[in-house]
């Protein structure tokens, strides 16, 4: 059995309509916007993680259910070669994507932190 040290950074979810939903997350839930790309994507930061909201369909890595886990890792490249290149959907230079045994999509960032 592996042990990544992954530490839970964030959760993205997909909307049909962008802006309605960051209308209630602003609006209704008081959340502040950290980052925001029109037309692609809104996030909130809180001191557990970051919630992102995201146009279905922008992705290059689909979820199943439309929703993304993220878990910061010390080292990508340990993590990557500890699960296996074959067990990944997706590889970048900052992050790896994997899915769990129901298809959620499992998001590896490497921890940025000093």
């Amino acid at each position: 059995m592996n042990n990544l040290s992954a530490r839970f950074a964030g959760v993205e979810l997909y909307f049909d309509d962008l802006e309605r939903a960051k209308k209630f997350y602003v609006e209704i839930l008081g959340l502040k916007i950290s980052s925001e790309k029109a037309g692609h994507h809104v996030q909130f930061n809180s001191g557990a993680g970051f919630v992102c909201l995201e146009t279905k369909g922008a992705e290059t890595y689909p979820s199943s259910d439309k929703a993304v886990l993220f878990f910061e890792v010390p080292d990508l490249k340990a993590a990557v070669a500890a699960i296996g290149q074959e067990r990944l959907l997706n590889c970048e230079d900052q992050w790896a994507v994997l899915r769990d045994p129901d298809g959620h999509s499992i998001l590896l960032l490497e921890t940025h932190r000093k």
